[in-house]
């Protein structure tokens, strides 16, 4: 019932999609040539031939929308995963129009319109989802296009996803229950009762009107997933697996596939590959210089300001573990007085720490004592972007305490990274910053680089955890 429910859905969102295209491309050929908003308003084409595009347009349209998976299942669809998805189909549709048009040798073809067009279609058409989202989203929070699941086997993952599910009802679950031999009938977690062992899923099926059955075996059950799912698929109700080890394997794991075998890697790194680390390595050159020769002047006033305020070295030079757990000598503008190495080296930096200077602690806080590092950025040691690095006596500290610590390291540290901007400097949770640090180096392209970069300008620079 649920899933016809679903197919009736996405009708319903093509029928309205292209309602939105036919009116988008009439708006656009009126502000293009009724509006007066361009100086020359002079029709090389009429109407009606902008018109009869619409017949080829709109199948073209709708049919890159389901490629762009416009069409898939929405409860667990984000809305900006669906925007940027009517982004791409509009990019690529406006893209293909406009090779046509030269090809077909149409000059006279108004440009503009088209790029009205389909501006106009990107937002009308987020416009329109995001008012039907909410409208079907207020109907599953009043039980209504419910979709009813049970799961086999109590474990954290079962616990984890009926988490989740409580926690957003716009998604339409309803969890009937657990089917589990370990754990006694009765028990409830939050709101959610183990109704009984795994062997009376055939008795159970025929009563309760399911929609899905999710198997959420514990790891020391694996040996029964063959089992399991044989006696699930012979419901004919549809069956996923929702895995007892998310916190090994990452949300989006690389697969691999050997003559037939599936192989999983524990870590997807793209910076691994040749391609991706030359183009990043490409934008660090030219971005290290470019900021090199606009931060001089600032650089050469900080390095006389410290000097004439302090006596010792400009630049202070301090070991960091870099790519591949390799030592190099990261470079800060001098902030505190001259002390001991051996002091140095394992002490943290304390609020009103009396080591700093008064020009040092101006610079700490506006993260101008880190300038130098695009000189560690230039020779490759550092990039823009990326984890920050730890001095070697606190890595040797942290990979024993924090896991996954060293999964850091298989990337270039960076001068500013996915943590930082997310507030995670100074004295915050060393936890919760190699939490980020993991979601960049698994989800790494350079759109989420130029993010961080445009973050870091407007936010990340003032640091109220730097002492």
């Amino acid at each position: 019932m649920i899933e016809a429910n679903e197919k009736y859905y996405n009708r319903f969102l093509a029928v309205v999609d292209a309602v939105i295209l036919i009116i988008s491309y009439w708006l656009a050929w009126y502000v293009r040539f009724r509006s007066g908003f361009f100086t020359s308003s002079v029709e090389a084409v009429p109407f009606a031939v902008y018109m009869r595009a619409l017949f080829i347009m709109v199948p073209a349209m709708l049919i890159l929308y389901s490629a762009c998976n416009l069409y898939s299942t929405h409860r667990l669809k984000g809305r900006r995963a669906e925007i940027a998805s009517i982004t791409q189909a509009n990019v690529i549709g406006g893209l293909i129009f406009m090779t046509a048009l030269q090809l077909l040798h149409q000059e006279y073809w108004s440009r503009s319109m088209i790029f009205i067009f389909f501006v106009f279609n990107v937002v009308l058409d987020a416009c329109a989802r995001f008012f039907i989202w909410r409208s079907v989203c207020r109907m599953r929070k009043r039980g209504r296009n419910l979709k009813n699941v049970l799961l086999v086997g109590y474990s954290r993952a079962a616990e984890e996803y009926i988490d989740r599910v409580v926690a957003n009802p716009q998604w339409g679950y309803n969890i009937r229950g657990i089917l589990d031999d370990k754990v006694e009938s009765g028990t409830l977690y939050m709101g959610v009762k183990v109704i009984g062992r795994i062997d009376n899923l055939m008795v159970i099926l025929p009563e309760n009107h399911l929609d899905e059955i999710a198997i959420t075996l514990g790891l020391s059950e694996y040996y029964r997933l063959e089992e399991i799912v044989a006696l699930c698929e012979k419901s004919g109700v549809h069956t996923k697996f929702i895995p007892d080890y998310n916190n090994i394997i990452p949300t989006k794991p690389y697969t691999e596939d050997i003559l037939g075998m599936p192989v999983i890697n524990i870590r997807y790194v793209p910076l691994s590959n040749t391609f991706p680390a030359a183009v990043k390595r490409c934008m660090d050159i030219v971005g290290s210089i470019i900021c090199i020769i606009i931060g001089s002047p600032l650089m050469l006033a900080c390095a006389a300001i410290i000097k004439a305020t302090s006596p010792g070295p400009v630049i202070f030079c301090q070991e960091r573990v870099g790519l591949h757990n390799r030592p190099f000598m990261m470079y800060k503008f001098r902030s505190m007085v001259v002390q001991e190495a051996k002091t140095e080296k394992k002490a943290w930096t304390v609020r009103n720490d009396p080591r700093v200077t008064p020009i040092g602690r101006f610079m700490r806080k506006t993260s101008i004592d880190e300038l130098p590092q695009l000189f560690n950025v230039l020779k490759g040691e550092m990039s823009l972007v990326g984890p920050r690095p730890e001095r070697p006596f606190f890595v040797e500290k942290f990979q024993e305490e924090i896991p996954r610590y060293m999964v850091k390291h298989q990337v270039r540290p960076g001068m500013t990274g996915w943590a930082q901007v997310n507030g995670y400097r100074g004295d915050t949770s060393i936890r919760r910053r190699i939490d980020c640090d993991l979601y960049y180096i698994e989800n790494w392209t350079i759109g989420l680089d130029i993010k961080i970069l445009f973050l870091t300008v407007f936010k990340g620079f003032i640091n109220n955890n730097a002492y």
